[in-house]
């Protein structure tokens, strides 16, 4: 493939589709080098959340080349144990992440809308936190990689490992998208990667502290975010069609 393709405003539907077969039974760290190789090491971005996806993909990314940058977003709300496996991580490949902050610290967000916005509109605390600073920090790119598995959700039940990503214009590699979770924690084991103690608490998703919940057995696995209200998803992966 030609990079001009994955650089144009939308990738062709028949190659997309290609692709997908193409690259769907590679191994993750396979997808991802073609992402680098296509795209380029500087055109293409980590999301890393810190979760354990996350940080299996990490492992697998700088393998692939060590330059790729890999960034997160900083909600200022995460979990002491989220930022103690940034560092972890950080110190053990000697790689910086990139912080992504939202344009509002708290103390202004509640002097604008009030305390504690995430239970009252947690929608519109998620767009300022993370989907706007997202969507601003991707503007320098022509592609992302996210650690988003079809097992996590319904939401996600039909996510490809390359993707056309309409809400941001650029293409999207999912490359443990047919991965199950057993996969990604025998790979995490097998290369002694660092990664969340609150995984062994009953926390298979880790979001924000006053929006995450441990997930009793038998529940989804993102049963614990946001819990009691009808919100699934932050708002920066939107559900593609089947």
């Amino acid at each position: 493939m030609e990079k001009q393709l994955l650089q144009h405003a939308v990738l062709d539907e028949t190659r997309l589709k290609s692709l997908q077969e193409e690259l769907r039974t590679k191994h993750p760290e396979e997808i991802i080098r073609f992402g680098v190789e296509e795209i380029g090491v500087k055109a293409i971005t980590l999301a890393c959340s810190f979760g354990y996806e996350d940080v299996a993909l990490v492992d697998m990314a700088l393998k692939v080349n060590p330059e790729l940058d890999i960034f997160y977003l900083d909600t200022d709300l995460h979990f002491a144990e989220t930022y103690q496996v940034r560092d972890r991580l950080s110190e053990r490949y000697q790689k910086e992440f990139i912080r992504v902050a939202p344009a509002l610290t708290l103390e202004e967000q509640q002097e604008r809308y009030g305390a504690e916005l995430w239970k009252r509109d947690p929608d519109l605390c998620c767009k300022l936190r993370k989907v706007e600073p997202l969507r601003k920090f991707l503007t320098g790119y022509q592609g992302w990689i996210t650690g988003i598995r079809r097992e996590q959700s319904p939401t996600r039940a039909h996510a490809e490992v390359i993707e056309w990503d309409q809400a941001f214009g650029m293409v999207k590699l999912n490359p443990l998208a047919f991965w199950k979770e057993k996969q990604v924690w025998n790979y995490i084991f097998a290369h002694d990667i660092p990664y969340n103690p609150l995984h062994d608490q009953q926390y298979p998703s880790i979001g924000c502290q006053p929006c995450t919940r441990q997930v009793k057995p038998g529940e989804d696995p993102r049963a614990g975010r946001w819990a009691g209200s009808a919100k699934t998803e932050c708002g920066l992966h939107v559900p593609q069609s089947e």
